[in-house]
């Protein structure tokens, strides 16, 4: 279960509450799920209680006990706790972790995606500098993902070296089309999104366009330095991964296979989980998503010669369930640090998976060998997914 499919079982809840005069409220559009703040419990926890308080006319932890009854119930909610003033606290049940991963699984990097075109048409510009423009590139991606037309616009033509080292593309530079057979007709736009672009729906060529939508303005703190010795992928994520507002590093650090550089964690947790299919492959095996126990016994970390906490499921299942919550508001707030962010997020999380997803010694591949796989290859297509959007190569051998 995810948290937008939460989300709408809380609504449910309140709905049916509403219905046998429980509840004397108007229901609200949505209910905000997030994961539990401490003091809190469970896989994810909702306000919503606080929040219909004063329109009910009754206090807060009485709104919630009412709210527990009707959710307790719901599929996939395993248990409902109440906790501080009035928190939801809700944890799902085995099968919803399975349906996860296998919505993954069948999704694989467009996990999150939008399921088709949105109504929404974005013009982006940014001026002729280098993170300004590797920013635009980066959330005209990420709102494509998410069903918007987009239309790209920098304020001059950008350099060579930019398009073949970076790989930025805009739709227009200057006051002319920067693509081959581009328009400039006004009210009328290219395809948005390029064939390889791998960015979700796109619009169709000329389609017609508000021709007075003023453009969101991209103008994040610029780059100190030119980043192009560091090559694209460092590059890109050096530039992407501070918020606008962060002045960014451009230094070799973000070359450094060592896990203080976050781009080599997110990369190296990708690469093993592809080494944990091949490897499954030989042994003959292969991921078949099921419930996942928790795993506390001995084992050890070949990269870091460290035993690594004990695998606990439920942290990466939660990451992986929010990836499209990141999405959306990645796409929102014109923001692609918050997928960087979440990106570091679900490669911490895998890392203590792999050392127990492959049989030891003696033993036989089992249904928990399996499961833990098929939880591997939903957190590969996570990452390999949310790297593409920011442009940056998935590496399978690293």
């Amino acid at each position: 279960m995810t948290p937008v499919e939460l989300s709408r079982s809380v609504l449910c809840a309140v709905r049916r509450a509403v219905d046998e005069g429980e509840l004397a409220v108007a229901v609200p559009e949505r209910a905000l799920v997030t994961v539990p703040g401490p003091g809190g419990c469970g896989d994810y926890a909702t306000n919503i209680a606080l929040q219909l308080a004063r329109p009910a006319g009754q206090p807060a932890l009485r709104v919630a006990e009412i709210l527990r009854s009707h959710l307790a119930g719901a599929d996939g909610v395993a248990d409902v706790v109440v906790t501080g003033p009035g928190f939801l606290n809700i944890r799902l049940g085995g099968t919803a972790s399975v349906a996860l991963v296998e919505e993954i699984l069948r999704r694989g990097g467009r996990y999150g995606y939008a399921n088709g075109p949105s109504a929404d048409f974005v013009p982006l510009s940014s001026p002729r500098e280098v993170r300004a423009v590797v920013v635009t590139d980066a959330v005209a991606r990420i709102l494509r993902s998410q069903g918007a037309a987009v239309r790209t616009h920098c304020e001059a033509e950008l350099p060579q070296e930019w398009v073949d080292i970076l790989g930025v593309r805009v739709d227009t530079a200057g006051g002319r089309s920067s693509r081959p057979g581009g328009s400039s007709r006004s009210g009328e736009s290219n395809t948005v999104g390029l064939p390889g672009d791998d960015a979700g729906p796109r619009a169709t060529r000329h389609q017609a366009v508000p021709p007075h939508l003023p453009h969101y303005a991209v103008r994040p703190v610029p780059a100190p330095l030119d980043p192009l010795f560091l090559g694209r992928d460092a590059a890109r994520w050096a530039l992407l991964h501070p918020a606008e507002h962060d002045r960014p590093r451009v230094t070799d650090e973000h070359l450094v296979q060592r896990e203080s550089n976050p781009l080599f964690r997110v990369r190296y947790a990708y690469a093993r989980t592809r080494a944990l299919s091949r490897n499954a492959a030989d042994l003959g095996f292969s991921a078949e998503p099921g419930p996942v126990e928790p795993f506390t016994g001995q084992f050890t970390d070949r990269r870091t010669s460290q035993s690594p906490a004990p695998l606990t499921p439920h942290a990466l299942q939660t990451v992986l369930a929010d990836h499209p919550r990141v999405l959306a508001q990645a796409a929102a707030h014109r923001a692609p640090d918050r997928l960087a962010r979440h990106l570091v997020a679900v490669a911490d999380a895998v890392l203590p998976l792999p050392a127990v997803v492959l049989p030891r010694g003696a033993e036989k591949p089992s249904a928990a060998h399996r499961a833990r796989l098929a939880l591997a290859e939903a957190a590969g297509a996570v990452l390999a997914g949310g790297l593409t959007l920011l442009g940056i190569d998935a590496p399978e051998h690293l």
